[in-house]
């Protein structure tokens, strides 16, 4: 599965972020300057936040057995 993840580095050291990923195939970009976020995006961040603190969240098992069950597996 593709995530992005976001890491800093100094030119030299393996930055920890690296390290803690799992052998495989990488992409890796420089981005000068991330986009920055709508306030549509920033109020649906907010807003799951909100829910996820609020105990209304769901686990990854319970996400994983929505996904199949939408793609038939």
């Amino acid at each position: 599965m593709a995530s992005a993840r976001v890491l800093h580095w100094n030119g030299k050291d393996l930055p920890e972020e690296l390290r803690e990923l799992p052998a495989g195939t990488y992409v890796i970009e420089r981005v000068d300057n991330a986009p920055a976020l709508t306030a549509g995006q920033e109020q649906g961040l907010a807003k799951s936040l909100g829910s996820l603190r609020a105990g209304e969240g769901r686990t990854i098992d319970q996400v994983r057995q929505t996904i199949d069950s939408i793609l038939h597996r």
